[in-house]
């Protein structure tokens, strides 16, 4: 049986760098489970690696869409394995490598995602529903009608809720009952960092602000320049929409960083609901108090793959 090996954790914890320091040390390439690194020219607000990181790395799913091009689960799902089957055919270890509970989660426990394609009238009949009575009232009708789905979404979540209902609307089925799941053609060894809750809102802070000394105004202007509109969905997402807000004068931008760092604690603390700390199948790893954390999680994975 062939093996992957997954780095998961909040943001900001360091999940990028150790994935980098053991694809270099037990020649592996990164596969990139991250929902807005996707996206071309949205670089400085995902905390993409850096060029010379990837120079020195293959990382696949990076960079792979326009902001206005829409993205499902399912292509995510299917390109993972794509790029796990191509790093296998080379010699080498695949590393999952991010935060997105819901693509990690898809693409290890080989999740059997509904084929029901985007029903655009639908989708702008809830968005203007939740523009006139708040996310929440989109929420409350899922939790009519599949409150299984309602209890893994955050409310403030639209697009989620939305894709949820509409799912819903076409099979007459509760997502939460098509969504399957059939073991992939592979192991898995999880390994996830954490580290005690202040000192991760430290991190948090002061990535936020190398973001803003890095030009995360400045990326956000030329993202509007090329005319991608605020309310795309690639643009809803934390950083981008508070540096959208600021552009647009609706606050000021002392403002929004403040309110980008409150999101993304938010953000940290709602992984922890993806990456449950008393997973069995986890092998967490406390940033704070390991002393060679690089040496530690190479150890687990020879350990336990025998690379």
């Amino acid at each position: 049986m062939k093996w992957i090996v997954t780095i998961v954790g909040p943001t900001a914890v360091g999940k990028s760098r150790l994935a980098l320091t053991l694809a270099q040390a037990l020649d592996g390439e990164v596969v990139s489970a991250d929902s807005r690194q996707i996206y071309r020219y949205m670089d400085i607000g995902t905390a993409k690696p850096s060029f010379q990181d990837r120079a020195s790395i293959p990382h696949h799913l990076i960079d792979i869409i326009e902001p206005t091009e829409p993205f499902s689960l399912a292509t995510f799902q299917r390109l993972a394995y794509e790029a796990i089957e191509d790093i296998w055919q080379r010699g080498k270890l695949p590393l999952l490598v991010g935060g997105s509970g819901l693509y990690v989660w898809s693409a290890v426990e080989g999740w059997q995602i509904p084929p029901v394609p985007p029903d655009p009238d639908f989708r702008h009949q809830l968005e203007e529903k939740a523009a006139i009575g708040g996310a929440y009232s989109l929420y409350q009708r899922l939790q009519e009608v599949d409150p299984v789905s309602a209890s893994k979404i955050d409310p403030r979540n639209v697009r989620r809720v939305i894709r949820a209902l509409e799912v819903c609307e076409a099979t007459r089925v509760p997502f939460s009952q098509l969504q399957g799941k059939e073991k992939p053609p592979f192991n898995t060894l999880i390994l996830a960092l954490t580290c005690h809750r202040d000192k991760l809102y430290n991190r948090i802070d002061d990535r936020v602000d190398k973001m803003i000394n890095q030009g995360l105004v400045e990326e956000v202007k030329g993202l509007a320049a090329r005319g991608y509109s605020f309310d795309l969905p690639a643009m809803s997402s934390v950083g981008y929409r508070q540096i959208g807000q600021f552009l647009q004068g609706r606050i000021d931008l002392s403002t929004a960083i403040q309110q980008i760092k409150f999101e993304t604690h938010r953000f940290a603390r709602h992984q922890y609901a993806w990456f449950r700390l008393k997973d069995h199948r986890i092998r967490w790893l406390d940033v704070d108090i390991e002393d060679d954390l690089e040496k530690r999680a190479s150890h687990l994975i020879r350990e336990e793959i025998g690379n």
